[in-house]
């Protein structure tokens, strides 16, 4: 997967990806993340990117043709699947979304700032507009590493156990159950016996019946 992400700080998303499993992801060749800076691509004297909104108001807006030239230019080297826009009012990030979009082999990824952008923008060429949440951020580059780290860890081989994707919260629209490791007895507090008891099956069963219980006590609208 090639991820391409166009911002005005993109110095801001350098660390996400410089260490941990995206680090490792494109180290061996199973993602390729490129930042792009906007201020690179205006024949503005002063690199502005961004200006005033018609009809007045506050805050400022980044303008199209930055934004046109760097997608452009992108373009023509390759075919991209998707031009994803992070705006607090696009699709909500869930599991499968981020499903759907790590099949992807090359996306563009746009990220916000000050008032957002040009809707001729979101017009001409963004095909996925998607928020991380109810809540507004200064810019769209920390959703953009929140964005990018759910769909790398979904690509096949990134992860050291490929099963454990499968086996996380929102996967089966249930909750993971509670997880344990040694010692099995810490200051009185035990692993449930069902766990180390070698049954395969019944640890199976008692997951699921953990990950509905968990559920329906903290996440009771994922079962509606």
């Amino acid at each position: 997967m090639r991820i391409d992400i166009i911002s005005v700080v993109p110095e801001l998303m350098y660390s996400p990806f410089a260490g941990s499993i995206m680090k490792r992801a494109q180290e061996a060749g199973l993602a390729e993340v490129h930042f792009h800076n906007l201020r690179y691509y205006t024949t503005n004297a002063y690199k502005q990117v961004d200006d005033y909104p018609y009809g007045g108001g506050a805050g400022m807006v980044l303008m199209v043709a930055p934004i046109d030239k760097c997608i452009s230019q992108l373009k023509a080297k390759r075919t991209y699947d998707a031009v994803i826009y992070l705006t607090p009012d696009g699709d909500v990030l869930n599991q499968g979304i981020a499903n759907a979009l790590s099949l992807f082999q090359n996306i563009i990824v746009l990220c916000g700032h000050y008032k957002g952008v040009d809707q001729r923008v979101r017009d001409m060429f963004v095909t996925h507009e998607i928020s991380i949440g109810d809540y507004v951020l200064s810019g769209g580059e920390l959703a953009a590493a929140v964005l990018c780290d759910s769909l790398i860890r979904l690509i096949p081989g990134v992860l050291g156990n490929e099963t454990s994707a499968l086996t996380d919260s929102f996967q089966d629209g249930l909750l993971a159950p509670p997880v344990y490791t040694r010692p099995a007895d810490y200051n009185g507090h035990q692993v449930p016996e069902i766990l180390t008891s070698g049954n395969t099956p019944k640890v199976e069963a008692w997951r699921e019946e953990q990950a509905l219980k968990i559920t329906k006590q903290k996440r009771p609208d994922l079962l509606e």
